[in-house]
C-alpha cells in the first residue's frame, strides 16, 4: 500500500484507544464513588456507561446497613421497598458493563446517618452481606474486586494503600490527584462526581440535594479533572507497578514556588508530571534524566496553563513492553525521546503509529527511530511538515492543541508500507439485538481468506464475500448489551491484529415525552420522573409529543399504539418511519374518559423495527382545576405529594416535616423554591387530600396547604415562618401576602 493511500484511511485504521488492552497486576487503583443510595435507580446504568466511557474501570460505594434492613431480620437487596435498594441490580449492571466493585460494608459512611451495630446485628448483618457478595467475587468470575472491612466468607482484596480521597467539584482536583499519583502506588479515591439526591427522611439537616461534578440529568459541570485522569490511566496505570520517582537534575533557575513537578522513571517508560497552581502560565525549559542513559536532558518550552497538570512523557519505549502492545514492528532502541503534551495511548496498525494526547497548549514530539517514516503525518486529522534529522534519525513532530474539555488530539505518522492489511468500512455503531452490517476490505483476496473477525463474548457474526477483497459480516448483538455502551471488534489474519473498530451500542430506539414532567431542585437542577408524566387536560384533549430517535444507521419503520384505562388516544394506532440516526416528532392527542382528574397509566406499545412496551403516565388536570396526586418522582420508594392546576405546580413531602420542595409557573418552567425546599422538618407526616388542598399532620401541628389558579396558600397551627420573599424571574412574578402569623398567600402571575 502507497504512502498517498496510507493516508486515505488513516482515519479508519486508527480507532480510539482502549482496545483489548492485556490486563496486568495493578498497584494503582483508580475508583469512582457511586453511592447508589443517593441516586435514582432509573439512572444507574446511565452513569456507569459514562464512567467506563472515559476511562474508569473501579466503582467504590458503601453498603449502609440500615437503609437494606427493612425489619427485624429482613433485608431488602432486591428494590422491594425502594428501588435504590436494588443493589442485586446494581452488582448485575457491574457485571455487565465489564466493571470492578469496591465494596465498604461497614460504617462510618460520611455524610449518611448510621448508628452503631451491636454485636448481634453486625454478625447478621455480615452474614446477609457474605451470601450477597459471595458469589460476586472476582475470584468467582464477578465484578467485586475490593471489599474495605472484612466479611468472613467473602474472598476479595483489600483496596491497595494509602488511599487518597478527592473531590471532584474541589477547585484545586487535578492538581491533587497528580500529587497523589507521585506516590506509585495505592489507590485514588473521586468524591462528589455525582449529584447526591437523599431518600425522604434520610437527609441530614435540611440538605436534600448535595452538588456534584456530573447534574441528576447527566450534564457535566466539574468533570474535567476525573477525564483527564481517567484516560491518562486507561494504560498508564498498568506501569505503574514499575515506576520510581528519582531526583530532577537542578536547573539554572529555580521553579516558581506555584509550579512543582516530580519525574517517575521505569525501563518502559517514564513521565514527569509538572503541574502550575498559579494565576499565569508556566513556560520554560525543563531538565529531566533520561533514564536509559542517566543523562539529563532538556524539554524545551514547556508549556503548562494556569491550574494545569500535563503528565509528560520521557524515554517511553515503542515496543510492547511500553503503552503499545501491538508494536511489535519496532526495534528496542525505538522510543519517544519526550513530548511537551500529556501521552495518553500508543497505537500501532497497517504500518501506522497513531498516539493520542492531551494537549492544552500547542506542543512537539520528538520520536527516535531506526529508519525514516514512509509518511505521511497527520495532526487532529490535517497533514502536516515534520522534521526529519538523517544523522540522528529522529522526528520532531507538531501536536497541535486539543479540543474540547478533555483537550484530546491524535497524530499519526506511516512508519512503513504494511505487507498486508485489512480495515473496517465505515463502521460507525451497532444495534442491540439486531444484526448490524459490517463491510470490511483487505490488501489481498488471499489475507481475506485467512482473516477472521474476533468478537466480543455473546456476540455472534456470518460472513458473505461481496468482492475478492471485501467480506462482509453480519452481526448480532446480545439483547443483554447496555446501551452506550462500547463494543471492540478487530480483524486477524495468521494470528497478527489488522484492523479494529470500537462501536458504540444502542437500543434499536429512543423515545422521549417532550412535556415529561421534571421534579426541580433550585433553578438549576431538574430530575425527570420515571415512569415520563405528562400532564393532560381531560375533557378538550391535550396534544403531547413524542420524540423518536431511530439508532439504527438505516431507515426503520415503527407500528405504535398507545392505551391506558380511563384514557383515550388520537391516533390510538399509527406507523412512523424514521431515517438513520435521525429523529421524528409524533403527535398524540391524549382525552380523559370520565373527566375526571388524577394520575393515569398507559403504554406504548412499538412492533416492527423495534419491540418494545414503554410505561408512561399522565396527570388528568380539568380546565379551572386544582388536583391532588402522589407519585414516587425522585425513585426513592416514598411518594411525593402534588397539587397541579393548569397554571402552577407544587411538590410536598410526607417525609422530613412535609418539606415544599418545589412551586412552579408551568408555561416558563421556572421553580421559585430554594434547592433544599422550605418548611423542611424531621419525621413522617400523614397526608390527605381534600379537592384542592392538602392536610399534613405532624407530631403536634397541622398544616393545610391550598392551590387555587397560581395561588398556593398556607394555613398552619402556630407561627409559619418567611419562607420567600417577592421576586421576578424572566415575566414571571412572585407575590406574598402575610395575613395572619400562621398563614401566608403565595401568588405566581
Amino acid at each position: 500500500m502507497r504512502p498517498a493511500a496510507l493516508l486515505l484511511f488513516f482515519a479508519a485504521a486508527c480507532p480510539a484507544p482502549g482496545f483489548f488492552a492485556a490486563p496486568a497486576a495493578r498497584e494503582y487503583v483508580q475508583a469512582v464513588e457511586f453511592p447508589y443510595y443517593l441516586y435514582p435507580r432509573a439512572q444507574w446504568e446511565r452513569e456507569l456507561v459514562w464512567m467506563k466511557s472515559i476511562g474508569i474501570r473501579t466503582v467504590e460505594f458503601a453498603i449502609p446497613w440500615n437503609w437494606h434492613e427493612t425489619g427485624p431480620d429482613h433485608y431488602d437487596f432486591t428494590g422491594e421497598t425502594s428501588p435504590r435498594r436494588d443493589l442485586t441490580g446494581l452488582i448485575r449492571i457491574l457485571r455487565r458493563l465489564q466493571l470492578e466493585a469496591w465494596v465498604r460494608t461497614g460504617p462510618p459512611i460520611p455524610n449518611w446517618p448510621e448508628p452503631a451495630l451491636d454485636g448481634a446485628r453486625h454478625r447478621a448483618w455480615q452474614r446477609e452481606l457474605a451470601q450477597l457478595l459471595g458469589t460476586q467475587t472476582a475470584g468467582h468470575g464477578g465484578p467485586v474486586r475490593y471489599v474495605e472491612g472484612a466479611v468472613p466468607g467473602v474472598d476479595a482484596a483489600a483496596p491497595p494503600l494509602p488511599v487518597m480521597a478527592i473531590s471532584a467539584v474541589a477547585p484545586n482536583a487535578l492538581a491533587e490527584s497528580r500529587a497523589a499519583l507521585g506516590v506509585g502506588r495505592g489507590s485514588l479515591v473521586w468524591r462528589d462526581v455525582e449529584d447526591a439526591i437523599y431518600p425522604a427522611g434520610w437527609a441530614p439537616g435540611v440538605t436534600w440535594l448535595r452538588t456534584g461534578a456530573v447534574g441528576l440529568a447527566g450534564n457535566e459541570t466539574a468533570t474535567a479533572a476525573v477525564r483527564r485522569d481517567a484516560a491518562l490511566l486507561r494504560h498508564w496505570g498498568e506501569i505503574f507497578p514499575s515506576l520510581k520517582a528519582v531526583a530532577m537534575p537542578k536547573t539554572a533557575a529555580r521553579l516558581p514556588d506555584h509550579v512543582t513537578a516530580y519525574e517517575m522513571v521505569s525501563p518502559a517508560a517514564s513521565a514527569v508530571s509538572v503541574t502550575n497552581r498559579g494565576r499565569e502560565t508556566f513556560e520554560d525549559d525543563l531538565r529531566v534524566a533520561e533514564p536509559e542513559t542517566k543523562r539529563t536532558i532538556t524539554i524545551p518550552k514547556v508549556t503548562v496553563p494556569p491550574g494545569e497538570s500535563l503528565w509528560l512523557p520521557v524515554s517511553v519505549s515503542l515496543g510492547p513492553d511500553g503503552l503499545c502492545h501491538e508494536c511489535s514492528n519496532f526495534s528496542g532502541v525505538e522510543h519517544i525521546v519526550y513530548a511537551t503534551a500529556e501521552l495518553l495511548d500508543i497505537e500501532f496498525e497497517n504500518g501506522i503509529l497513531a498516539m493520542e494526547f492531551a494537549a492544552p497548549e500547542e506542543g512537539e514530539a520528538v520520536l527516535q527511530f531506526a529508519r525514516k517514516p514512509v509518511g505521511p503525518y497527520l495532526a487532529a486529522g490535517k497533514p502536516e511538515d515534520f522534521d526529519w534529522d538523517d544523522k540522528t534519525l529522529r522526528a520532531r513532530l507538531k501536536i497541535p492543541a486539543g479540543k474540547g474539555r478533555d483537550h484530546h488530539v491524535r497524530v499519526g505518522i506511516a512508519i512503513e508500507e504494511p505487507e498486508t492489511s485489512a480495515f473496517f468500512d465505515e463502521a460507525r455503531r451497532l444495534v442491540i439485538g439486531q444484526k448490524n452490517a459490517l463491510a470490511t476490505t483487505y490488501s489481498a483476496p488471499d489475507v481475506a481468506r485467512r482473516s477472521r473477525l474476533r468478537l466480543p463474548d455473546g456476540f455472534t457474526a456470518s460472513s458473505k464475500e461481496k468482492t475478492p477483497n471485501q467480506i462482509e459480516y453480519d452481526v448480532t448483538v446480545p439483547t443483554e448489551a447496555v446501551h452506550g455502551d462500547w463494543a471492540n471488534l478487530a480483524l486477524e489474519a495468521d494470528g497478527m491484529p489488522l484492523g479494529r473498530a470500537r462501536l458504540q451500542m444502542f437500543r434499536p430506539l429512543t423515545v422521549r415525552l417532550t412535556q415529561a414532567i421534571r421534579l426541580h431542585f433550585g433553578t438549576q437542577t431538574e430530575l425527570e420522573a420515571q415512569p415520563s408524566v405528562a400532564p393532560v387536560e381531560p375533557k378538550a384533549g391535550t396534544e403531547v409529543e413524542l420524540r423518536l430517535r431511530n439508532n439504527s444507521p438505516d431507515i426503520a419503520t415503527f407500528r405504535l399504539e398507545a392505551a391506558g384505562d380511563g384514557l383515550d388516544f388520537f391516533p390510538a394506532k399509527t406507523e412512523i418511519s424514521v431515517g438513520g440516526m435521525a429523529e421524528r416528532p409524533l403527535l398524540v392527542r391524549v382525552f380523559g374518559k370520565e373527566g375526571a382528574g388524577g394520575l393515569r397509566d398507559w403504554h406504548l406499545r412499538v412492533k416492527g423495527a423495534a419491540d418494545m412496551d414503554l410505561p408512561m403516565r399522565v396527570v388528568l388536570v380539568p380546565r379551572g382545576q386544582t388536583v391532588a396526586w402522589s407519585a414516587d418522582l425522585d425513585g426513592d420508594g416514598s411518594a411525593e405529594w402534588v397539587l397541579e392546576s393548569p397554571k402552577a405546580r407544587a411538590v410536598f413531602s410526607s417525609q422530613d416535616g412535609g418539606r415544599w420542595m418545589e412551586f412552579t409557573w408551568k408555561d416558563a418552567d421556572v421553580n421559585f423554591l430554594p434547592v433544599q425546599g422550605v418548611l423542611a422538618g424531621s419525621g413522617a407526616v400523614t397526608v390527605k387530600a381534600e379537592g384542592n388542598a392538602l392536610e399534613f399532620d405532624g407530631k403536634g401541628w397541622k398544616r393545610t396547604v391550598r392551590l387555587t389558579d397560581s395561588t398556593l396558600s398556607i394555613e398552619q397551627s402556630g407561627n409559619l415562618p418567611d419562607l420567600l420573599a417577592p421576586e421576578k424571574r424572566g415575566n414571571v412574578t412572585l407575590t406574598v401576602q402575610r395575613k395572619a402569623s400562621g398563614t401566608a398567600e403565595y401568588r405566581l402571575h
